[in-house]
């Protein structure tokens, strides 16, 4: 639903936060998802029914969380404040339209800048309320509303949450059917 209302955004522009935020998503809902052969073809196919190149994004997504490891945040917050220079390819031109006229908002974004930061800091992201507080920080100083932010993120850690609810309650449905499949057939096994 957001990627259709955002094809029909008129100052919408894809950027490297859309697409690790988008990638992201993706991945984390589809966690589980069998057969996993299938996964690009439905990230392609999602992405496609909306007018956007699924390859494209991925290939952006890619590149910037490759382009951010082995950098610090505050090498990503200066990136981000200087509108993408100094920053690597291809996350220089990404960044470059997130403080433009033509930059438009959305979750996606806060999950890309979320991740990115997330991998600036590798190992030392053990303490997700830090990184949080460092996401809200950097989007106010590239002029993201905080609140907005927060409910973004909010939102997106509590799905992430209910996701991996449902992802354990289907694997305990799914064992519990076969163990009673099981103890079936050796019930009419002992009979016979």
């Amino acid at each position: 639903m957001e990627l259709h209302l955002l094809s029909h955004q008129t100052h919408f522009r894809m950027n490297a936060l859309f697409a690790v935020g988008l990638c992201q998503v993706f991945q984390a809902f589809t966690k589980g998802y069998r057969p996993e052969t299938q996964l690009d073809p439905m990230f392609a196919a999602l992405c496609s029914c909306n007018g956007f190149d699924g390859d494209e994004i991925k290939a952006l997504a890619q590149g910037s969380s490759k382009a951010v490891k082995g950098h610090t945040v505050d090498d990503v917050q200066a990136w981000l404040k200087s509108k993408g220079k100094g920053a690597p390819e291809p996350l220089a031109s990404g960044l470059s339209a997130v403080t433009g006229d033509e930059f438009h908002y959305s979750r996606l974004v806060a999950v890309g800048l979320f991740s990115l930061l997330s991998e600036a800091q590798g190992n030392k992201s053990d303490d997700p309320e830090e990184l949080s507080n460092t996401v809200h920080a950097i989007g106010e100083e590239i002029g993201l509303s905080r609140p907005r932010l927060e409910k973004d993120l909010g939102l997106y850690r509590s799905n992430l949450e209910k996701m991996v609810q449902a992802v354990e309650l289907m694997e305990e449905t799914l064992a519990a059917e076969r163990r009673k499949r099981e103890r079936q057939k050796a019930e009419k096994a002992a009979k016979d």
